[in-house]
């Protein structure tokens, strides 16, 4: 295992992503959008220091997370250990979100392997610079109109962006049928 600089945890959180998650804010951004919420996370010799191992224990040992949320800061600008922190949730059935500030289309475009390879372990993305001029309360799981919220399982099948649907509960729980 290794480490990660983080500016903090949320072990259950309903606002990070679709049902109950465990979100990681990583430390430092490059982005420096205006008007960002947490602009405390910018320095990249912020925050704290944190075991993956540690991080890792913890949120597998909550039975009733849906998944893990990769926040910041900006998570791609430390690969590596959240890989490592990807393939365990993935190993346990989690599903795996993402924030950055670059788009899906930057990313993929990137030359850094761990940067793909972190990519191609989440399941949602929403990607996207923060603009202080398109903020808007609506948006779920967004805070700007020109993030989008894709869901990389279905965009990878289709060859194309696919935003991501929230799940109703029809589809979401099977019910049984009495005979």
């Amino acid at each position: 295992m290794s480490s990660l600089r983080i500016f903090g945890i949320v072990p259950e959180s309903i606002a990070d992503g679709y049902g109950l998650r465990y979100t990681i804010f990583t430390q430092g951004c490059t982005h420096c959008c205006e008007g960002c919420h947490n602009e405390t996370s910018w320095p990249q010799d912020g925050g704290e220091e944190r075991d993956t191992a540690e991080i890792e224990v913890d949120f597998l040992g909550n039975p009733l997370l849906r998944g893990i949320t990769l926040s910041g800061g900006e998570p791609f600008l430390q690969p590596a250990p959240l890989i490592e922190l990807a393939k365990a949730a993935k190993g346990r059935g989690l599903d795996v979100w993402a924030w950055s500030g670059w788009t899906y289309e930057e990313l993929l475009a990137s030359e850094n392997p761990e940067v793909l390879e972190l990519l191609a372990l989440c399941d949602v993305i929403v990607d996207g610079r923060f603009i202080l001029a398109e903020r808007s309360l609506a948006l779920e799981w967004r805070g700007s109109k020109n993030q989008r919220v894709i869901d990389l399982v279905k965009t990878r099948v289709q060859g194309e962006i696919v935003h991501y649907e929230r799940p109703s509960y029809a589809t979401e729980f099977t019910v049984p049928k009495w005979g």
